[in-house]
C-alpha cells in the first residue's frame, strides 16, 4: 500500500512539474512576443520626448494611452470597442458558415466547381471599398450591411482554404468511402472534413483577419458607434491621438480573437507532430 502511494506521489510531483514547464514556455512565448513592439513603443516615445516627430502628425504613445485611459473611465471605450467586435464575430460566424457550405459543396462536386469557381474568384479580387456603395444602396446603412459586409470579406479566405483543403485530400480515403457506400453527406463528413481541416482552420484565422480589416470600411457606412467611428472622429476633430488609439484597439482586439482560433488550432489538431512545435522555427 506505502509503494502505491508512493508512486501515486511520484506521478503527481512530475505532472506539477509538467504544468510549471508548460506554464514557464507559455510565458517565454509571450515575452518574445513582446520584445519588438516594446521598442518600437520606446523609440517612439524618446522620439517624441527630443521633439524629432511632430505631436499633431503623431502623438507621443504616453499621449495616445492617456486618450484611451479617458474614453474607458467614460465607458465610452468599452462601447465602441464592443459594438465593432460583435460586428465581427457576427459577420465571421455567417461568412465562415456560407463558405464552409458552399465550398464542401464546390469541392466534393466538380460540375459544380467549374460553373461556380470562377464567378467567386473574380468576385474575390473586388477591392473591399467597392462593395460600400452597393450595400448601402442595397441594405441602408444599417447594422444588417455592416455585418454583410464583413461576411463578405470572410467569405473569400475561408472558402478558398477549406475548397483547397478538399481537393488536396488523397483520392484514396474517397474511394473507401465509396466501397463502403458513403452518401456525399457522409463522405464530406467522415473523410473530407477531418482530413482538410487543417486548410479549414488556416482558412477561418485569414478569415477573422479579413474581417477586422472589413469592418473598418463597414463602419464608413454612417455609425455612431464602433471603432472605426473613432477614426472618423479623430480625422474631423484633428486628433491623431484618437486615431491611433483606435489602430491600437483593432490590434489587440484582432490578436486576442486570433489567439483564440490558435487555441483552438492546437487543442483540434493535437494529434499533428508540426515542425514548428518541435523546433521553434515556425510559429502560429
Amino acid at each position: 500500500m506505502s509503494e502505491l502511494n508512493t508512486n501515486t506521489s511520484k506521478v503527481e510531483k512530475i505532472s506539477l512539474w509538467l504544468r510549471i514547464i508548460k506554464r514557464v514556455d507559455i510565458l517565454k512565448k509571450i515575452a518574445l512576443g513582446i520584445i519588438v513592439p516594446l521598442l518600437l513603443v520606446i523609440i517612439w516615445q524618446t522620439l517624441s520626448n527630443f521633439g524629432l516627430i511632430p505631436s499633431y502628425l503623431l502623438p507621443s504613445p504616453s499621449t495616445v494611452v492617456s486618450t484611451l485611459i479617458k474614453l474607458a473611465n467614460t465607458g465610452e471605450l468599452f462601447t465602441h470597442a464592443g459594438i465593432t467586435t460583435y460586428r465581427v464575430l457576427v459577420g465571421f460566424a455567417f461568412g465562415s458558415a456560407l463558405a464552409i457550405i458552399l465550398g464542401s459543396i464546390t469541392g466534393y462536386y466538380r460540375v459544380v466547381y467549374q460553373v461556380l469557381d470562377p464567378l467567386i474568384q473574380a468576385l474575390r479580387a473586388i477591392p473591399s471599398l467597392a462593395w460600400v456603395p452597393l450595400f448601402i444602396l442595397w441594405f441602408g446603412i444599417g447594422e444588417g450591411s455592416k455585418v454583410i459586409m464583413i461576411a463578405v470579406g470572410v467569405f473569400f479566405p475561408v472558402y478558398l482554404n477549406w475548397v483547397t483543403g478538399i481537393k488536396g485530400v488523397d483520392k484514396k480515403y474517397v474511394e473507401v468511402g465509396i466501397l463502403y457506400h458513403f452518401t456525399a453527406i457522409k463522405t464530406i463528413r467522415k473523410i473530407l472534413f477531418p482530413a482538410a481541416l487543417p486548410s479549414l482552420l488556416t482558412g477561418l484565422r485569414s478569415g477573422l483577419g479579413l474581417g477586422w480589416m472589413f469592418v473598418v470600411a463597414a463602419e464608413l457606412m454612417g455609425t455612431s458607434k464602433g471603432l472605426g467611428y473613432l477614426m472618423v472622429l479623430g480625422e474631423n476633430n484633428s486628433a491623431p491621438e484618437l486615431i491611433l488609439g483606435s489602430i491600437i484597439l483593432f490590434a489587440i482586439l484582432g490578436k486576442i480573437t486570433d489567439g483564440i482560433l490558435v487555441y483552438i488550432e492546437r487543442r483540434v489538431l493535437h494529434w499533428q507532430n508540426s515542425f514548428g512545435e518541435e523546433n521553434g522555427n515556425v510559429s502560429s
